[in-house]
């Protein structure tokens, strides 16, 4: 996130008592340092604004006075008055996104998002990675940023597959041209790897791995070889599978699932 920067004395004077916490997650972890707390049942959003500007909150040991702050509370130490704001539980579920349902968290029309699909509660989750308003299957759903950082970056790598009915028959050249590399908007983009599951009179069923995924890329990459795509599933990321989870329906993660996903993101 870009730092808003002053020149000159003025803005030396205003970061001795002013500082903005660093260190939090892009993947929606952060939020306001009042709401946080006010989550937290220290008071209303105001009466925690009032903590703030009275100085009585610390972020990783540094005095936080600017209302506009954003924290990780699941990396950074909160304290206010001395006493440290517990850590928040960490959640992890996997969910059967049905075709229709948004993966953003927000929406001004109020259309069905995956997070409707959970258990209710308090506790802000928001999905790891998304799936295009028209496709289905596996999306994971977690407050933990680093591991919902770890998944979607490039850096790691983590495998994710699909279960792709296109029309037509794709032959081996469109095979090989999949996994050679197909030029997009946005630069070269391959899948690791692809094959052929089953035949059908006007279509294909074909299973993709990708490792990186642009936007729409899989049916954007289909297009532009002349095969429509009709019907998208993920069926796994990293090791987690679809299974038989119904769609609409979620689960808990297992520790041992947790485990396994953070596995995945250092063998990548």
């Amino acid at each position: 996130m870009p730092d808003s920067r002053a020149s000159g004395n003025s803005h030396k004077k205003k970061s001795a008592g002013r500082q903005k916490p660093r260190g939090f997650s892009a993947h929606g972890a952060p939020e306001r340092l009042q709401k946080v707390l006010a989550a937290a049942g220290l008071g209303s959003r105001r009466q925690c604004e009032e903590l703030i500007t009275a100085g009585r909150v610390e972020v990783d040991r540094r005095v936080i006075t600017e209302l506009g702050s954003r924290v990780d509370q699941s990396k950074q130490e909160i304290r206010v008055d001395g006493q440290m704001l517990p850590k928040p539980k960490l959640h992890y579920y996997a969910v059967h996104k049905p075709p229709g349902v948004l993966s953003t968290n927000r929406d001004p029309s109020g259309r069905r998002r995956v997070i409707d699909l959970l258990p209710g509660g308090h506790v802000r989750l928001f999905t790891i990675g998304r799936l295009d308003l028209n496709s289905e299957g596996l999306i994971l759903v977690t407050n933990d940023g680093e591991l919902a950082n770890r998944l979607t970056h490039p850096r790691y790598g983590v495998r994710k597959t699909y279960r792709v009915q296109v029309a037509g028959r794709p032959d081996r050249d469109v095979l090989m041209k999949l996994r050679s590399g197909v030029h997009l908007a946005e630069g070269l983009a391959r899948v690791e790897d692809v094959r052929i599951q089953s035949h059908h009179k006007q279509s294909s069923v074909l299973e993709m791995v990708l490792r990186e995924g642009q936007n729409r890329e899989i049916r954007r990459v289909l297009a532009r070889l002349g095969h429509k795509v009709l019907r998208l599933i993920r069926t796994a990321v990293g090791p987690i599978r679809l299974g038989n989870l119904p769609p609409g329906a979620s689960r808990p993660l297992s520790r041992d699932e947790v485990a396994a996903l953070w596995k995945a993101t250092k063998e990548a």
